[in-house]
């Protein structure tokens, strides 16, 4: 009988902090919608927004996130993957400078603009 209530006080704390954590979750998928985005929560490589801290890259005195050890891989050694095009004037931006918001309408991906100003002319277009 004991090991049984070991076992259902286990499974019961468990379900706890599973309800609690998803609970966090949502907050930081509320937070999403902020305008910008925390840079430290998007993984740079896979554009999306993750809704906790990543894994900081620094590199050539700037910072990128990642949110695996090949991301981090992927930063340190491609260029391309530290850069993006600006969605209003087609400039290359630098994750690491850029002003960054979710993409309307999509699951957690994000846009890369020169500057707050270009953000703002491009939501209202």
């Amino acid at each position: 009988m004991k090991t049984r209530k070991k076992v259902l006080t286990a499974v019961l704390l468990g379900v706890f902090l599973l309800v609690i954590k998803l609970g966090n979750a949502q907050s930081e998928t509320v937070k999403a919608d902020q305008t910008p985005l925390k840079t430290s929560y998007v993984c740079m490589v896979n554009n999306k927004y993750m809704g906790k801290e990543q894994i900081p890259v620094e590199y050539k005195d700037k910072v990128y996130y990642g949110c695996c050890q090949g991301c981090v891989k992927n930063l340190q050694n491609n260029r391309s993957v530290r850069y993006s095009v600006d969605p209003l004037t087609g400039k290359e931006v630098d994750k690491a400078t850029a002003y960054i918001v979710m993409q309307p309408g999509k699951s957690g991906e994000v846009f890369y603009f020169e500057s707050e100003e270009n953000y703002k002319k491009y939501k209202v277009k």
